[in-house]
C-alpha cells in the first residue's frame, strides 16, 4: 500500500523552461521577524509565562511578472477574519502590490498566540477578550512585519532557478480519525495518544511527504520553502511559547545547509502525530528529527530549473464559503452575554459571531496559486482536511503541486462533504463553522487555479 501511495504522490518532471535572452530576472527577498508574544500574553489556551524557543514570521516577496507576490508564514495558531484581512493589506502596501497576491499563514503551534480582531471586539463589549487576545501585540507584530516585508522587496536578489523536490516523512503523520467497522469514527486520535489500542490503529489517509520549492541565483541557494501536513503539537498548555517540532526541524535545516527555510503546515487538520507520539517531552525533539530528515531528503532530491521573471503566474478565484447551519446569532450573542456560561462557551460563541458576521458582510475567501516553472504552491483556508490537498495533486500528476492551508483562519475545521455524516471532533458545532457543502465550492476553486 506504501509503495502505491508514494508512486501516486510522485511522478518525474521533464518539463525544462528554456530561458529568454535578455528576459528580466525573477527577484526573491526573504523577511524574517521574531513574533514571539510578552510575558502574560495570552497563548491559545494559557497566559504566556516564557519562551521555550522563539516564534518566527518568515516569508518571501517575488517579484516577477505583474505585482509582486508575497508569501508568509507565522508560528502563531490562527489569523481570522478581518485580521487576516488586515494583515494582507498591511503586507501588500508594503511590498508594493495588491492583498489579492498576499497570502498569509500559520503553523497553527498551540502554545502560541492567536488573531482575531473581531472576535477581540465582541469579546471587549463584555470585558473578557483581554484572556483571550493581545490585540496591541497583534498590531505591533503587523507593524514590524509590513517595515520587514518593506525592506525585503527592496532588496529582493536575481534568481535564475526554482528547484522542484520531495522527501518521505517516516513516523509523523497519521490520520486522527480512526474508523469503525460502521464507517463512523470510533476514536479521535489526538495528537498526543496515550492508549495504546488507539495508537496501534492503521495510519490512515495521510500525505507522507514534505514538498520543497527552492529558489536559486545560479548556484547559490537563496532560500527554500517547505510544506508538510500535520498538527505540529507534541505537547502543549506549558505556558512556554514555542514552535514546536515542525519549527525545530526548521531550524535544524537552517543551519544544516546555512539556507533559510520557510515552512507551511499543508492540509493538516485532520492529521497529527498521535500514532507516534504519548506525549512524552523528550518526543518533541523525535518528532522534529523526523521532519528535518525528511526535508533532507527533499533538498538531496531537488532538481532545478531556469526561471525568469515572466514564468511567474498567480492565479486567484474568491468563494462564498456555505455556512453550517448550526450558527445562529440570536444564540450565539445569548451565550456571549451569559455570565453563568464557561469562559470557553463565551469565547466559542464570539469565533463563531465573528466569522458569522464577517460572510454576512459580504467577504469572500481566496483560493490562490502561484505558479513558477513546474512548481504550483495552492493557498488554502483553515483546518483543511488532508483529502483536499491529495486531490490537488490528482488533478495535476503533470505538476509539482504544494499546499499550504490555515491561512484565512475564520471557518475552522473544513472537513469532506462525507466526514460531516461519519462523527468525530473536526465536524461537529464547536469545530467546524462551514456546511458539508463546502467540499464542493472549494475543489471547484481549486481546479479552476490549477486548471492552466
Amino acid at each position: 500500500m506504501r509503495s502505491l501511495i508514494l508512486s501516486a504522490l510522485w511522478c518525474g518532471f521533464c518539463l525544462q523552461i528554456i530561458p529568454v535572452q535578455g528576459a528580466e530576472p525573477l527577484r526573491v527577498g526573504l523577511f524574517d521577524i521574531d513574533v514571539s508574544p510578552p510575558v502574560g500574553s495570552p497563548l491559545a489556551y494559557d497566559p504566556c509565562t516564557g519562551i521555550q524557543d522563539p516564534l518566527r514570521g518568515r516569508g518571501v516577496v517575488i517579484r516577477g511578472a505583474g505585482e509582486p507576490v508575497v508569501l508568509c508564514a507565522l508560528d502563531w495558531i490562527g489569523v481570522a477574519n478581518s485580521a487576516h484581512d488586515q494583515f494582507r493589506q498591511a503586507v501588500a502596501a508594503a511590498a508594493g502590490t495588491s492583498p489579492e497576491r498576499v497570502a498569509i499563514h500559520v503553523l497553527h503551534q498551540h502554545d502560541a498566540p492567536m488573531c482575531d480582531f473581531d472576535a477581540d471586539q465582541l469579546l471587549a463589549q463584555q470585558g473578557i477578550n483581554q484572556q483571550q487576545y493581545d490585540t496591541g501585540f497583534n498590531r505591533e507584530v503587523l507593524r514590524r512585519l509590513a517595515t520587514a516585508v518593506s525592506t525585503a522587496a527592496q532588496e529582493a536578489e536575481p534568481v535564475t532557478h526554482v528547484g522542484i523536490g520531495q522527501g518521505i516523512v517516516e513516523k509523523v503523520a497519521s490520520n486522527r480519525r480512526v474508523m469503525g467497522p460502521d464507517g463512523k469514527v470510533a476514536h479521535v486520535r489526538w495528537t498526543a495518544t496515550t492508549d495504546p489500542e488507539v495508537r496501534a490503529a492503521p495510519v490512515g489517509t495521510i500525505d507522507p511527504m514534505v514538498k520543497m520549492v527552492s529558489f536559486w541565483n545560479e548556484q547559490k541557494p537563496v532560500v527554500t520553502l517547505t510544506y508538510y501536513a500535520t498538527h505540529p503539537q507534541s505537547y502543549y498548555r506549558t505556558g512556554k511559547a514555542t514552535s514546536d517540532f515542525p519549527g525545530l526541524a526548521r531550524d535544524q535545516r537552517d543551519a544544516a545547509i546555512g539556507v533559510k527555510h520557510v515552512h507551511f503546515n499543508g492540509a493538516g487538520g485532520n492529521i497529527g502525530a498521535g500514532k507516534w507520539n504519548d506525549g512524552s517531552p523528550a518526543n518533541r525533539q523525535v518528532l522534529a528529527d523526523r521532519v528535518a530528515d525528511g526535508m533532507r531528503l527533499a533538498w538531496e532530491n531537488t532538481k532545478r530549473y531556469p526561471v525568469t521573471a515572466d514564468d511567474l503566474r498567480w492565479r486567484r478565484v474568491a468563494v462564498g464559503l456555505p455556512m453550517a447551519a448550526h450558527l445562529t446569532e440570536d444564540r450565539l450573542r445569548e451565550t456571549l452575554a451569559d455570565k453563568t456560561a464557561s469562559f470557553v462557551a463565551r469565547t466559542g460563541a464570539a469565533s463563531d459571531l465573528a466569522w458569522l458576521l464577517y460572510c454576512r458582510a459580504g467577504h469572500e475567501t481566496d483560493v490562490t496559486c502561484l505558479q513558477l516553472g513546474p512548481a504550483r504552491i495552492l493557498h488554502l483556508p483553515g483546518e483543511l482536511f488532508v483529502e483536499y490537498q491529495l486531490a490537488a495533486q490528482k488533478l495535476r500528476p503533470d505538476q509539482f503541486v504544494a499546499t499550504a492551508a490555515y491561512g484565512q483562519y475564520g471557518p475552522g475545521y473544513i472537513g469532506t462533504e462525507i466526514a460531516y455524516s461519519q462523527g468525530g471532533y473536526e465536524t461537529e458545532p464547536r469545530s467546524s463553522r462551514v456546511a458539508p457543502a463546502t467540499e464542493q465550492v472549494l475543489m471547484q476553486a481549486i481546479k479552476q487555479v490549477l486548471a492552466e
